[in-house]
């Protein structure tokens, strides 16, 4: 128990620290350390498994629960997140045209599953929101989890009693708790995580890969501390860097370590209590932001997708790029609905440029190469917007309602800090 009680006195930050060190020294050194491996796998499945189904019992329980109103605060996030989806996108295209990349090759990687347009994502997205929900959730298919998860919310809070309703609460509670805790044991798993990718690749994500992962990484910033806040200051025409700021700290890096949106639901929540809001607003737009929010998701679309036409030599319009933009939009916001996720709708967007399968797929085993640090990027832009988002909308209400907004924004009502 002591050991236990120093383990959680120090700091997560630093324990991940810690662990991906440790785990880095150890990939250099070490060539098959199977248990040190395991853990990351371990780690990662646990993630994996308990997401969806968090996912759908917080819609559920919320959805049940809430008031009879679903008011203008949520139009305003959806159309926050898919602004800044868009945005995100031009913003990759735009970056690949100014820093124009092409990519080292290997041998084609295969893939069972590639959509060829974007009808084909628009009908994937369709059949897997209306799939078999206890489907959804065994495969991890969010747009279908987040569906029937609103339905059966709706229909919970007409026909569902009160005691039946505490029932879901207090399930909704006992998953964030099993949550919290496989977070809770992330170093290990962020070990065995970086171990694994470090004794496989070495440093080449670092050199062979190191400019196309700038461009992502640094598209990826500029949404983060740029776009995102410019959207944040014209609806709350105030400064936002204070909310920007506290949602990267205490969302975005633990976002960053875990690798994932929806198990990051958690201390989305936790930071929306601190922050304020209304439990019943933060409740589904959360959920909701970890499913349709995908700024960077987009960015990696476009610019793998603009890499792969560079590097055979196909010359791509402004204007045509634009229409990837918007591709990659809908292919990010879809990306849960289809097998292998925003890396394998790669090729869906390099059908627009004439580029062919096998080399679409070479670019994809690429992104799975230096996807250790381009996926850690992209999960701490999506998880820590969805906060900021939420909290843009929620604030947007307050100053509506007459009510000032918090401390830290320049206004007088005090929030946790």
């Amino acid at each position: 128990m002591k050991l236990v009680k120093a383990y959680n006195s120090v700091s997560l930050i630093i324990r991940i620290l810690c662990g991906l060190l440790i785990g880095a020294v150890l990939g250099l050194l070490f060539d098959n350390l199977q248990v040190v491996s395991l853990l990351g796998t371990i780690f990662v499945g646990a993630l994996k498994a308990v997401a969806p189904v968090l996912v759908f019992v917080l819609v559920v329980s919320a959805l049940a629960q809430g008031n009879d109103k679903l008011d203008r605060r949520f139009g305003l996030v959806i159309i926050l997140y898919m602004a800044s989806t868009f945005l995100a996108s031009v913003v990759a295209v735009v970056g690949s045209y100014v820093f124009p990349q092409t990519i080292m090759l290997s041998e084609a990687a295969e893939a069972d599953t590639v959509p060829t347009g974007v009808g084909e994502v628009l009908s994937n997205l369709l059949v897997n929101m209306v799939g078999n929900p206890i489907g959804a959730i065994v495969d991890g298919r969010y747009i279908g989890i987040l569906f029937w998860a609103v339905v059966l919310g709706l229909a919970s809070k007409r026909v569902a009693s009160d005691n039946t309703k505490k029932v879901m609460e207090d399930f909704a509670n006992i998953v964030s708790l099993a949550v919290k805790w496989i977070i809770n044991l992330a170093p290990f798993g962020i070990m065995g995580l970086v171990y694994s990718n470090v004794s496989t690749n070495g440093l080449a994500i670092f050199t062979d890969y190191g400019k196309l992962l700038a461009l992502l990484v640094g598209c990826m910033l500029v949404v983060a501390l740029v776009i995102d806040p410019l959207l944040a200051a014209i609806v709350l025409r105030t400064n936002p860097y204070p909310l920007v700021f506290r949602c990267l700290k205490e969302s975005g890096v633990t976002a960053f370590f875990t690798r994932s949106s929806a198990a990051n639901i958690p201390v989305n929540m936790e930071l929306c209590e601190a922050l304020g809001m209304d439990k019943e607003m933060y409740a589904v737009s959360i959920p909701l932001g970890a499913t349709i929010n995908m700024d960077g998701a987009a960015i990696t679309i476009a610019v793998m997708s603009l890499a792969a036409a560079n590097t055979v030599g196909i010359h791509v319009s402004f204007a045509t790029a634009l229409i990837l933009a918007f591709i990659a939009t809908l292919a990010a916001c879809g990306a849960s609905g289809v097998a292998g996720g925003s890396l394998l709708l790669i090729p869906m967007a390099c059908s627009l440029f004439g580029v062919n399968a096998d080399v679409a797929m070479q670019v994809v085993a690429v992104g799975f190469i230096i996807g250790v640090v381009q996926d850690s990027v992209e999960t701490a832009l999506n998880s820590s917007g969805d906060v900021m988002f939420a909290a843009t909308a929620e604030y947007s209400q307050w100053k509506r309602d007459g009510k000032s907004l918090p401390t830290f924004l320049g206004g007088t009502t005090k929030v946790d800090i």
